[in-house]
């Protein structure tokens, strides 16, 4: 036998096929590489380009405003002299700021062009002989109603209007008198309208006035002739009871309620005009620290501006107090400078107001966000009046016996960081609370833009659905990855991942429509369940542990856990069978009516309960396959050396495969934490959407996500409210980059402290 050895055959590691192979395999390498950083850039580009695309919808909510002199065509409109004669009692702009109203204390009604002063049209009011005019009062700016009070008592209504006709597809604006109440006068009071305050409605209006000392009060109903068509006008007159106060101003409520009377120096009273007793005098008291200056109603009619010599402006509506009776309560004060306040012009449209000082300097100011917009020295002395335009862009200025006109630029002044994130005392509230609520059904509505309940609701909701998707998802991973045998982890592990691929909607449906009605009538049997199905599963586990070793040979190893389904589901059927008989026993009626009228906790059909079981049935999948993947991933021979050492299982699990597989456990609750915060159609469907702060289980609530889907196709683009809602996505995009910012350096610590296991 030969004992030759066989030779081996050589390698060639240079050969052309070998060389091929090499730069075949180096080019993909290359470009796996490059594709792979293309792709990793590209997501930071992304979510870069998100970040500063909310940030630029975001910023011009917190521009501060501006004025300039009005320019034509880059030429400065210059100052020109009044139109018409005499002293001015009122000046105002129409909307598209062509056109100005002048009234005069001689009766004229001038119509003039803003840019020249030129005179478009003049109405001379029809006195009667031997009087003048005495008082003037307006109804509200948007209205346009104005009343010239006279010395015989009686007061005549006008309202100025403007019509647009487009000749040759040129704007045209006409400018017109009407009479609202009639052309006739009307008789208020038995001597002189030294102050004179009106108010009203379509079809019924109040004109109260007199001499400082005695009040009238006319009240005039309208109604139309059916057969001649024509308004017939039924007056009341009466005397008002003796205020205690010489009437210097007078401001009505539109609803006709209240009136409000400022006297000499600081004084201010409130007179209730349709109380049960009639006319009363509700409240005097004492308004600023200096003489009132000026005295107007705010937008709607519910606050009073009230700005003094000293140049403070406070602002004061009827709070009810403890003995449920209405006070004029002063809820507060812009105070920018200490020289005494010469004009105020209101917003149209808008909470907000403008002053000028003695000094020449204009504020711009927003009642409800406490927000100074503008603070700039614009003139060297102060203004006789000012006028702001209907749309907020224009100022009208009366300085010796000129007019100037100027432009504005004040697009968001609701905004402040008190009116999203504090309490704010907002109109018609007994007290300052967080609202949210962006619109209503008239133009007088005050906006509330407090985004802490949208921020309470989203944290509510993620807390409940990862109070029940938590501590499912990481047991059910320790079992599948570390219990549960191949066989077995290979049907359950795809089948449960399978449920992240269920549509939200679907769920947000089910959730809306079936399971929060179910609850509600079955809200007993939900509390039941979550007590005897675990102490059902624990009861079995003894049992079979326990169980002869005949029978439990029976099952193959790793199988039993299938037995617990059974056991689940005859534990479920049993609690809800049996709720209706502790209900009675225990309560004596449903739960939900003893949760409402012995705990006086409010039940809403769709809750955070409901949330909590829906979202977190779509969270558990998340949460679960990170987590089985972490546990599964941990090396064997730690786990076998645990054991060879003689650690238990349990023991083996506790302190050495979780603490491996913590890094991974932990990413996976800030990922399913951060897919129950961004989480949208579920909490759309079965929350109720209604944004208030209550940590009750049984009430509702509103996130941040659903409010952006509800509200941004109905917001108008460009506008406060569609720019907060880009505010609101700019939050939510921040919390969500903080809180992964904080995990990973979590995870990353986790992972330094046990990677060396």
């Amino acid at each position: 036998m030969s004992t030759d050895k066989i030779a081996s055959p050589e390698l060639n590691f240079n050969s052309s096929s070998a060389r091929r192979h090499r730069s075949i395999r180096a080019l993909k390498d290359k470009v796996a590489s490059g594709g792979i950083a293309i792709g990793g850039i590209s997501v930071i580009v992304a979510i870069l380009l998100i970040f500063f695309y909310l940030l630029y919808e975001v910023l011009p909510l917190f521009q501060s405003a501006s004025i300039e002199p009005w320019q034509e065509q880059d030429t400065q409109v210059e100052a020109y002299a009044l139109p018409g004669e005499g002293k001015t009692l009122y000046l105002t702009l129409e909307e598209q700021t062509k056109l100005g109203l002048r009234v005069t204390d001689q009766g004229q009604l001038v119509f003039f062009d803003t840019r020249t002063g030129k005179i478009r049209d003049e109405v001379d009011a029809e006195l009667p002989e031997d009087t003048t005019i005495t008082s003037f009062a307006l109804a509200s700016d948007s209205s346009g109603i104005f009343a010239l009070g006279l010395s015989n008592g009686q007061a005549l209504v006008y309202k100025h209007a403007y019509t647009s006709t487009y000749p040759n597809g040129v704007r045209v604006i006409t400018p017109r008198i009407e009479y609202p109440l009639g052309e006739a006068p009307i008789a208020v009071s038995e001597g002189p309208l030294d102050v004179l305050a009106l108010n009203g409605t379509e079809e019924n209006w109040t004109l109260i006035g007199g001499t400082r000392e005695q009040l009238y009060s006319a009240q005039l109903s309208l109604t139309e002739n059916i057969i001649t068509e024509e308004v017939e006008t039924e007056v009341t007159t009466s005397i008002l009871p003796s205020i205690g106060i010489s009437a210097t101003r007078l401001q009505l409520t539109p609803d006709r309620h209240w009136l409000m009377v400022a006297g000499p120096k600081n004084k201010l009273a409130v007179v209730e005009l349709l109380g049960s007793k009639g006319a009363l005098v509700n409240q005097v008291l004492e308004a600023s620290k200096g003489d009132i200056a000026e005295f107007k109603l705010l937008l709607g009619g519910n606050s009073l501006l009230v700005a003094d010599n000293q140049g403070t402006v406070s602002q004061w509506f009827l709070v009810r107090d403890e003995s449920n009776a209405w006070q004029l309560t002063k809820i507060r004060s812009f105070n920018e400078h200490t020289n005494g306040i010469t004009a105020l012009a209101l917003e149209h449209r808008r909470k907000g107001f403008v002053t000028l000082n003695q000094n020449g300097y204009i504020d711009f100011y927003n009642t409800t966000a406490s927000r100074t917009s503008l603070s700039e020295q614009i003139l060297q002395a102060g203004v006789e009046h000012a006028a702001l335009s209907p749309r907020s862009d224009a100022l009208l200025l009366e300085q010796g016996g000129k007019i100037s006109l100027w432009k504005m630029h004040n697009e968001h002044p609701e905004v402040s960081w008190s009116a999203l994130w504090e309490k704010v005392w907002y109109e018609g509230y007994e007290e300052p609370e967080f609202i949210w609520q962006s619109s209503a059904s008239n133009n007088d509505f005050e906006p509330k833009y407090s985004l802490m309940p949208l921020a309470f609701g989203t944290l509510k909701a993620a807390f409940y659905a990862m109070l029940l998707a938590t501590p499912l998802a990481i047991c059910g991973a320790i079992y599948t990855a570390y219990f549960m045998v191949p066989a077995m982890r290979r049907k359950v592990k795809p089948f449960i991942e399978l449920m992240e691929a269920l549509p939200t909607v679907i769920l947000g449906f089910l959730a809306g429509l079936w399971l929060a009605p179910f609850i509600e009538i079955n809200l007993a049997g939900i509390f039941i369940t979550l007590l005897v199905v675990p102490a059902a599963i624990i009861g079995f586990a003894f049992a079979w542990a326990n169980a002869p070793k005949a029978l439990r040979y029976m099952i193959p190893e790793g199988w039993d856990a299938a037995l617990l389904v059974p056991v689940v589901i005859i534990a479920t059927m049993f609690s809800f069978w049996i709720a209706p008989t502790l209900e009675h026993l225990f309560f004596g009626t449903e739960m939900r009516y003893w949760v409402t009228n012995e705990l006086g906790i409010p039940y809403d059909q769709r809750n955070a309960l409901v949330v909590g079981l829906a979202m977190g049935f779509a969270v558990i999948p998340t949460i679960f396959s990170i987590t089985e993947d972490a546990i599964f991933a941990v090396p064997k021979h730690l786990s076998y050396g645990s054991l060879a050492l003689g650690a238990t299982p349990w023991q083996t699990l506790t302190r050495v495969v979780m603490p491996t597989a913590s890094p991974g456990i932990f990413s996976a609750v800030m990922i399913g934490m951060g897919r129950a915060v961004g989480e949208t159609m579920i909490v759309l469907m079965a929350t109720g959407n209604t944004p208030i702060m209550d940590a009750n289980i049984f009430e509702g609530m509103r996130t941040l996500a659903a409010n952006i889907a509800v509200e941004m196709p109905e917001s108008e683009v460009g506008s406060t409210h569609f720019r907060i809602l880009f505010l609101a996505a700019f939050v939510l995009f921040l919390f969500t980059f903080f809180v992964n910012t904080i995990a990973e350096a979590v995870r990353q610590r986790l992972r330094k402290k046990y990677g060396s296991l």
